[in-house]
């Protein structure tokens, strides 16, 4: 084994030279990374043994993208681009061993690997977009030679993260290994492709999928109508755009060139610094001073909903897409059926809408006019009337109703939940959980601390936020906590 630096070794496994990266928490593109990746490289080009060669991570995830704390700042160590051109070019072949996500700079350096294996739950995709910005290290010129020009132009402008089987369908990954068996995976693919004497694939060589649209400018003005709404007043869906039509029209390294360029004008532009901002204060937010991260939490594995009405099948509807069972009560027949009738019209119509998974989701929901179906929920969430006298009756019957350990949460967005929690022999079970209308679209998620809300509750809501896909934002008891707060102010300058 040798040290190459502080988060990068190399080892010698067969004929297999193995570069292994370990910067927690993201493997991220830090001058640290690039300089190991570097060094990695040139270890394993010197290496006469070395017929292959695999990059993998230790931690939970492959590169999950470029250290954004970086930006701006003077350049240090290796630059990515030098990098990619090492791996790229190696005489030798190079596989990208990936599992969590290869996000951004991350799976801009695995599209320049000759090879890609993953495992099953492994995810990769280029997210730049949702800082304002397109992928800026050859990302745009890559992936649409790849994976095909009408699919790069959905990956890049929505940011998505993309399943490992559906990367192996469109022939982003050569394989798929099994779980937790990455490593001997990657070495053995690796091997095999030495043995067999496989061609170094360069993905900047491969125009078949980019010619297939050039003189089709139709595909573009088709995208840019059907997403019109969705991109008004953004500038970096239209600049990755913009690279994708250059990727079918420019020579590679002339679409590299227009690449950088409107990279640039990105990344000095007052979007992207907005944007940024939002992603750091996103993530500042997640971290509560006195509730550690290691502190204990409770199992979710029911959720029950008070409620049918707009706010709550749209708060059912998070816990049901995240694959967690509900129980949703109302108090009449008729109301129940028009809820759970809302729910499934509500996921047919949706664009990305797959007859199977709608059903899977709603064989996720029970229906009930009893509360005493709520008895073996692990957290019940109220979305009836606002109004304290209703509130605190549903409480007191639920402190009866729901089993030891379990969290019993409001809808509020402004009543007192310490008077709610007095209603109970459990008031550090009590907690604020106020979704925002639709409560299945808005990102939103207030978590209000009462006075005797344990730590155990906070730290569950607040992970379980992140599970169901909210921002989660901790707030203590006040008037309309703290989004009606600025509404109101919003609304009096308005007025």
């Amino acid at each position: 084994m040798t040290e190459i630096n502080a988060v990068t070794r190399y080892d010698l496994e067969g004929d297999v030279g193995v570069i292994t990266l370990n910067s927690p928490p993201v493997n991220a593109l830090s001058f640290n990374v690039r300089d190991g990746l570097a060094g990695g490289m040139a270890a394993a080009l010197a290496d006469d043994k070395a017929k292959a060669v695999v990059i993998v991570c230790e931690g939970r995830t492959f590169i999950a993208g470029a250290d954004i704390t970086e930006f701006g700042g003077p350049q240090r160590g290796a630059s990515l681009y030098d990098v990619q051109n090492a791996i790229e070019d190696s005489p030798k072949p190079v596989i990208a061993a990936i599992h969590g996500t290869a996000l951004g700079g991350g799976l801009e350096v695995a599209l320049t690997c000759h090879y890609r294996v993953a495992v099953p739950s492994a995810r990769c995709g280029l997210p730049e977009v949702n800082l304002g910005l397109l992928p800026g290290a050859g990302g745009t010129q890559r992936l649409p030679r790849i994976v095909g020009v009408e699919q790069a132009l959905e990956m890049m402008t929505s940011g998505q993260h993309v399943p490992a089987q559906e990367c192996l369908a469109m022939g982003l990954v050569d394989e798929i290994v099994p779980e937790g068996e990455l490593r001997a995976g990657a070495v053995a693919f690796a091997h095999k492709v030495a043995a067999e004497g496989r061609p170094l694939k360069k993905v900047r060589e491969s125009n078949e999928k980019v010619e297939a649209a050039r003189g089709h400018p139709e595909i573009f003005e088709a995208f840019r109508k059907a997403n019109a709404r969705r991109f008004r007043g953004f500038l970096a869906p239209e600049y990755n755009i913009r690279c994708i039509e250059a990727a079918v029209n420019e020579p590679f390294e002339e679409g590299l060139k227009t690449e950088r360029k409107l990279f640039g004008e990105l990344m000095s532009g007052s979007q992207s610094a907005a944007q940024r901002y939002a992603f750091f204060a996103e993530r500042q937010a997640a971290k509560v001073p006195d509730v550690p991260d290691d502190t204990a939490t409770i199992p979710i594995n029911r959720v029950g909903v008070i409620g049918g009405g707009t706010m709550g099948g749209g708060i059912a509807m998070n816990f049901m897409n995240a694959g967690i069972p509900v129980t949703m009560v109302e108090v009449k027949e008729d109301a129940l059926e028009r809820g759970i009738a809302t729910i499934r019209r509500n996921y047919e119509r949706s664009r990305t809408a797959v007859p199977a998974e709608t059903e899977a989701r709603m064989g996720r929901l029970t229906g009930s006019l009893d509360l005493s179906a709520l008895a073996d929920c692990d957290l019940v969430i109220e979305a009836v009337f606002e109004r304290m006298d209703i509130k605190k009756e549903v409480f007191t019957k639920l402190d009866a109703i729901c089993k030891p350990g379990a969290i019993l949460a409001t809808n509020t967005s402004g009543l007192n939940i310490d008077e709610i929690a007095s209603v109970t022999k459990r008031p550090e079970a009590v907690i604020g959980l106020h979704f925002f209308s639709p409560a299945n679209v808005m990102k939103l998620l207030e978590i209000v601390r009462a006075d005797h809300t344990s730590k155990e509750a906070i730290n569950t809501c607040m992970k379980l936020a992140r599970k169901i896909g909210k921002i989660a934002v901790l707030v203590g008891v006040c008037p309309g906590f703290v989004g009606n707060r600025i509404l109101g102010a919003r609304q009096r300058e308005a007025n």
